[in-house]
């Protein structure tokens, strides 16, 4: 996997996080990222390791999605839904996405395909992150809303992608020290492309963030843009 540099998407990230600290209920860190899926030699070593691990079949099976809960806060409870699944390629591009934007301080290589599931549409996405933002930004969120998913659709091709979300296991990933998060991965297969969307929310003078996490997770620190 590697991260295709777009500095719409990093202003996008950092106005949003801004706008958190002036209007919003609780300081928002994102991640607007965009991602090649194309395998380098550590790709290759993970999708053997998985394949190794889960006597792969062609198929990983996922979780049903949270529907209608907006965010994660973060607990995952069982919906009864019948279980999806996905090929083991998408599987593979999901979790090297997660190991390509959180690397070196957390290592995915061992997610299993339960902890992640598929979103029915493009709707419920947006719905879910609309809720979300409208909640924690008000009346400011409609400002940049169009603005947002005109950028997102030029770099991935909405009406192209699946949609995707990973559920914590909250002791050793990035997400178990917030209020709530969201994230989703629009994987457009055609453009052999990804791009994730995460977003953790943090309240105000949480001493657990630092400077370097806010440019860390806004995507304002471009040093090691070039991931392989």
């Amino acid at each position: 996997m590697k991260l295709l540099e777009n500095a719409h998407l990093d202003c996008l990230s950092e106005l949003i996080h801004t706008l958190s600290l002036t209007t919003g209920s609780c300081r928002l860190h994102l991640k607007l990222e965009s991602y090649s899926c194309k395998m380098t030699g550590d790709d290759k070593k993970l999708l053997r390791h998985i394949t190794n691990a889960s006597e792969d079949t062609g198929l990983q099976a996922l979780s049903p999605p949270n529907l209608g809960y907006g965010y994660h806060s973060p607990t995952v409870t069982g919906t009864g839904q019948e279980q999806d699944a996905c090929s083991t390629r998408t599987f593979h591009c999901l979790v090297s996405t997660l190991n390509a934007s959180f690397r070196p301080d957390y290592d995915f290589s061992n997610t299993k395909s339960e902890e992640f599931c598929r979103m029915p549409n493009l709707n419920t996405v947006t719905q879910d992150i609309h809720n979300i933002f409208y909640t924690s930004l008000g009346d400011s969120f409609c400002d940049i809303k169009e603005h947002l998913w005109n950028t997102i659709d030029k770099e991935i091709g909405l009406q192209e992608c699946s949609f995707y979300s990973y559920n914590s296991d909250l002791d050793s990933d990035p997400y178990g020290d917030c209020l709530w998060y969201f994230n989703f991965f629009f994987y457009n297969k055609k453009m052999k492309r990804i791009l994730f969307f995460s977003c953790q929310a943090h309240p105000y003078g949480d001493t657990t963030m630092s400077d370097d996490d806010d440019m860390y997770y806004s995507g304002t620190d471009m040093g090691s843009s070039d991931i392989e």
